[in-house]
């Protein structure tokens, strides 16, 4: 029976027929590699994800966590998941292999992790903050913690969080009052309140390793006064053994709609709780250098804006195989013009407005995942391309397409669970079937990692102007060269390049047009819809792509491809019409409206 967490041949195709990841075995890191250690490392997720981690799902979601004022109480069957995802080797599968890892290319590891976002998104947050903390302090730690923090994070043993939003911040970072005191001894001791820490507290592992943003007392104010802090749960002896447990406290959970597998917590530092060798504060090691802590979180923040991404898109189309299943399978109605009421039932995929409702949720999904694993590749290309040139390239195209790549799948792949409720009639409305747990746990994406408010004001404040329009430009260029092939290529995908021409011919004079009145309030007033016509246009992009790479394919997932291109460009790219005649309006309907009267 095919699997209801995602498509294998699907990633195959988006993989192999279409990003050709084999070519990537031609670099020095990924030299050991080759088509059947992707394969085997594909294989070992789904086995793992669909007898660990897809079986306690529900429970997860039933029996959420819950503290009695001393220890968190979570259901056994996630510290076992945990412990075998752990010891798979899985945590460090892209990293080096002096720290123990795999060097798997990024592609392929977030092929291999979306298995465990659709299985379990809660049971799989813990790993995926882990590896992105573990990431992080790789890049800008020091040796000795490095061999400290991050080796028994590889092993499984310790999990990571990322601790920046505070109660009375919460995404204004420049907000944070969290502080941190040095010491003689070159450590510091910290001060404050973090909000909305996921895997912030429980019993799952031997320590958890909290990355923290706060500001020195002499720090500039703003974010660039705030700085980094590796602060552990329980402080590492020099000999790696446990010692004392530091001053870090839960103060309660949150309760939240969906996503309730993974704690959501509010942690106070330094209240006295706990006070390591009897000083007040809770013990902290300084990553790198002062005052560019904010730098440094973004290399975990980006990662983890491409994953949530990623696991949006997971729970979409998780959502979309069981609507699919449930549709070939509960008969209902008869054809419309079948007027034999004693004649058989026809299963719903037969009605038109359930074939509507599918297609339109494999659009979003697939469009969604070739997104995905497209910034996956270009992660590869900046580590390893051929030459700075591209390296580079590769790079600055990323920076574009990352709010991009995190806000439209939460958006849209949210829509797909949607329509699989409404696929499923009144009991895809029940708990006793698993369409409204994907919709109730998809609700998160789009707000942490950054509002879609805040992504539609980066992509448009920020990526589409830097360096002078530079990523913009690159963005253009590489959707008219594949528009450019498919002109050569004659028939749909000649008229459909056309179409995604003038899209983003339209998204550049848009862009111009906002940024010529010299009022960044007017030109950002309407940054969301600017986020979500330039997304479309963009995933418009990743499907002409995967129309070109199945054009000869005679396989039924390339005659899917072709079917969900079709319904992309006839139903969704000429929706961004109307967004665009909106922004080239330079509309202020809801800066202009007076408070008193909304």
């Amino acid at each position: 029976m095919a699997s209801l967490l995602l498509s294998r041949r699907d990633l195959e195709f988006l993989l192999y027929e279409w990003l050709d990841v084999c070519a990537l075995t031609s670099r020095e890191r990924y030299a050991d590699h080759s088509r059947e250690t992707f394969d085997a490392a594909l294989e070992l997720s789904e086995q793992i994800a669909t007898r660990h981690f897809a079986p306690h799902n529900k429970k997860n979601d039933t029996q959420e966590p819950t503290f009695d004022g001393e220890r968190v109480h979570i259901i056994p069957e996630v510290k076992e998941a945990l412990r075998v995802f752990g010891e798979s080797g899985l945590i460090a599968s892209t990293m080096d292999h002096e720290v123990g890892g795999g060097q798997l290319p990024s592609v392929v590891a977030d092929a291999c992790f979306a298995w465990f976002q659709a299985a379990n998104v809660g049971t799989a947050a813990y790993p995926f903050l882990t590896m992105g903390n573990a990431n992080l302090v790789l890049a800008h730690g020091s040796k000795e913690q490095i061999d400290t923090y991050v080796r028994p994070m590889v092993e499984g043993r310790f999990l990571g969080t990322m601790c920046l939003s505070e109660p009375q911040a919460g995404s204004s970072l420049a907000d944070v009052r969290t502080r941190a005191e040095r010491q003689e001894d070159g450590t510091y001791r910290l001060f404050g309140n973090k909000m909305w820490i996921s895997g912030g507290e429980h019993e799952l592992s031997e320590n958890i390793v909290h990355l923290v943003l706060a500001r020195t007392l002499d720090g500039p104010a703003g974010v660039k006064g705030l700085s980094l802090f590796i602060v552990p749960k329980v402080l590492v002896r020099e000999d790696g053994a446990p010692g004392e447990r530091n001053d870090v406290v839960l103060a309660g959970l949150n309760h939240k709609m969906g996503y309730r597998g993974t704690t959501n917590t509010l942690l106070n530092f330094g209240e006295g709780v706990h006070r390591p060798g009897g000083a007040p504060g809770a013990v902290g090691y300084l990553v790198g250098e002062e005052n560019r802590g904010l730098s440094y979180m973004f290399h975990m923040m980006n990662e983890a804006r491409i994953g949530v991404g990623l696991g949006a898109t997971a729970l979409g189309y998780t959502g979309y195989l069981h609507a699919l299943d449930y549709a070939r399978t509960r008969p209902q109605g008869r054809p419309l013009a079948g007027k034999d009421p004693a004649a058989p039932q026809v299963p719903i995929l037969a009605h038109a407005d359930v074939r509507r409702m599918l297609l339109a949720q494999k659009a979003y999904v697939e469009g969604a995942l070739a997104l995905t694993l497209y910034c996956g590749r270009l992660l590869d290309e900046q580590h390893t391309g051929a030459t700075p040139e591209a390296r580079a390239e590769a790079k600055l195209l990323l920076d574009v397409l990352t709010p991009i790549a995190k806000s439209w799948p939460s958006q849209w792949c949210l829509e797909a669970n949607s329509l699989a409720i409404q696929v499923h009639g009144g009991y895809g409305y029940t708990r006793e079937y698993n369409v409204e747990q994907f919709y109730r746990d998809n609700r998160l994406n789009p707000i942490h990692e950054g509002t879609h408010g805040i992504h539609g004001l980066d992509l448009l404040g920020r990526k589409v102007v830097m360096d002078g329009g530079a990523g913009l430009r690159l963005l253009v260029e590489r959707v008219t060269a594949t528009t450019a092939r498919a002109a050569g290529a004659g028939g749909e995908a000649a008229e459909y390049g056309a179409r995604l021409d003038t899209a983003v011919r339209r998204a550049v004079a848009v862009t111009q047009r906002l940024w010529s009145t010299g009022d960044p309030e007017t030109a950002l007033a309407n940054a969301s819809v600017y986020l979500e016509a330039v997304g479309h246009v963009v995933v418009a992009w990743m499907w002409l792509e995967q129309l070109l790479a199945a054009a000869s394919g005679t396989e039924a997932v390339h005659e899917g491809k072709r079917g969900a291109c079709r319904y992309f460009f006839r139903h969704e790219l000429p929706k961004t019409d109307a967004q665009f005649s909106l922004l080239e309006s330079l509309d202020r309907t809801a800066v202009d409206l007076a408070e008193d009267a909304f």
